[in-house]
């Protein structure tokens, strides 16, 4: 089956191509197809050459891939497509996305380019390709310009004798280690004493067990899921799932661990574990890490996305003197808002999403949930030395009493973008003649105030879905609060508000 033009361009999803790789699950058709995943490398390399001003055959192209079924056979079409163009292609089999990143960084590879086969936390039958130059990460734009050029390109057959191999995650993991033994004293082993445990859920992260904790003296005895397994047979490697954070908590408490951390299946986030068992994830993981860099970076800018708390922003303002921008939802818009104002001069370490999406100015702006992990692991090593303990880092941090997410499906609209913007627009009309405070600036979708509590409106950024967020102060307040939204949102035909009531 040739993927058609119109099939070809489904397959963009944010920054990066997504789609169903594998068989196994009723009512998903097989859309990413090796033939696909072929054309689609050679549309990556068009847009690298031009991006570059190079020709083909002089680019450097690194490919690499989480522990998915389906990365074999579409590896085999990527290196097919890339050794057919004639450029420098180098295979670095099992890798973490922000390895691939640095396959372009690192001064022993210094690759044009880099593909990353991954779906990130998504189910096993589902794949991706991520797509890096030195800029980092490309763009959405970018993706739709590399599926056009996808759609003009035949599927070719190339030379895997030429492709060339090499152990990126050693590297890596050396840059690694190097960074925390420079932070803690230059001590080969400066991590003994500490027992740390990673949850890697069969996906590409057991490597910080085994390459970074262990080899720096940490006790790793208690780790779970370290083992590559594609059909992720214990629990989806995605931090935000309760299933995964329920088992890192169980390892962590049962082996008597300082500390835990569990990853997605690329390793491009992270949450991570107290020694009692308390989650570090969310506005706990923000806080946790503006806390390590405030000292670093005073009075500068932490960047997060629009769901984070009221109590986060009080702490990051009133307690570390930093200041809060909320932007917008998606991990690439909040990263590229944190280049854009250091740009601009305005100081910002940390760009981070609730999700666990975490990047640093000081580290390429690169989202890398290891990387994090590092800098927890660096002020928790410190904190023990200081006989206190990580969690007084953000022993000031409030939570919210009630909070609830709700989403609201737009029916029978074919543009529902448009449609969701038209709600959007009446609600805050609505909300400014009944004289409920509007959050001023807000950068996406309506944020109301109430005395003990928010909501925040907005539109999904690639579902037919308006999602509502509420928090409160008070017991019983999101329900008082939901109850207010819904009569703002009377009226509305397509959109399903009855997920309210």
């Amino acid at each position: 089956m040739i993927t058609s033009e119109k099939q070809m361009m489904k397959l963009a999803n944010g920054s990066d191509v997504r789609g169903v790789a594998v068989e196994g699950v009723d009512g998903e058709p097989v859309n990413l197809t090796a033939e696909a995943a072929n054309r689609i490398a050679s549309g990556f390399l068009d847009f690298l050459a031009e991006r570059t001003g190079k020709a083909k055959k002089e680019l450097r192209i690194a490919v690499g891939h989480d522990t998915r079924i389906s990365a074999p056979a579409l590896k085999k079409a990527v290196l097919e497509a890339l050794t057919a163009a004639g450029c420098v292609t180098v295979d670095c089999g099992l890798a973490s996305t922000p390895a691939m990143f640095m396959s372009i960084v690192l001064k022993e590879t210094q690759m044009d380019g880099s593909i990353m086969i991954t779906a990130s936390h998504l189910p096993f039958n589902r794949n991706g390709l991520k797509f890096f130059t030195k800029d980092g990460g490309v763009e959405h734009e970018d993706i739709m310009t590399i599926l056009r050029n996808a759609c003009r390109t035949p599927e070719v057959t190339g030379d895997l004798a030429r492709v060339q191999k090499y152990d990126l995650m050693d590297r890596y993991c050396h840059y690694l280690r190097k960074k925390i033994r420079k932070a803690l004293g230059e001590e080969n082993t400066p991590l003994k004493g500490m027992h740390v445990v990673v949850d890697a859920g069969n996906g590409a992260g057991g490597f910080f067990a085994t390459q970074i904790l262990g080899r720096l003296g940490a006790d790793t005895s208690g780790s779970v899921f370290l083992e590559p397994d594609g059909h992720f047979p214990n629990h989806i490697p995605n931090p935000e799932n309760k299933q995964a954070m329920a088992s890192i908590q169980k390892a962590v408490l049962d082996s008597h661990a300082d500390l835990g951390f569990i990853f997605d299946t690329d390793v491009d986030r992270m949450s991570a574990v107290l020694g009692n068992g308390r989650e570090v994830s969310r506005n706990a993981l923000i806080g946790m890490m503006a806390a390590i860099l405030a000292p670093e970076y005073p009075q500068s800018t932490i960047v997060t996305d629009s769901v984070t708390s009221d109590e986060l922003t009080e702490f990051l303002t009133q307690d570390l003197g930093l200041k809060h921008h909320r932007y917008m939802r998606g991990y690439k818009n909040v990263i590229d808002e944190c280049i854009r104002l250091n740009k601009a001069g305005t100081v910002s370490p940390l760009a981070i999403e609730t999700s666990g999406h975490g990047a640093l100015s000081e580290n390429y702006y690169l989202d890398d949930g290891a990387y994090l992990a590092v800098r927890l692991l660096v002020a928790a090593a410190k904190a023990k030395q200081q006989g206190k303990k990580l969690a007084s880092l953000i022993a000031k941090l409030g939570e919210p009493l009630e909070s609830k997410e709700y989403r609201m499906a737009i029916k029978g609209e074919d543009d529902f973008k448009a449609y969701g913007n038209g709600v959007l627009k009446t609600l805050e009309q609505r909300a400014e003649a009944q004289k409920i405070k509007l959050a001023k600036p807000n950068y996406e979708g309506v944020r109301l105030v109430f005395p003990h509590g928010w909501a925040l409106l907005r539109l999904s950024l690639h579902d037919p879905q308006m999602p509502l967020n509420v928090e409160s102060s008070k017991q019983g307040g999101v329900a008082e609060i939901t109850a207010k939204v819904r009569e703002l949102l009377g009226g509305f035909a397509s959109l399903d508000t009855g997920v309210l009531r």
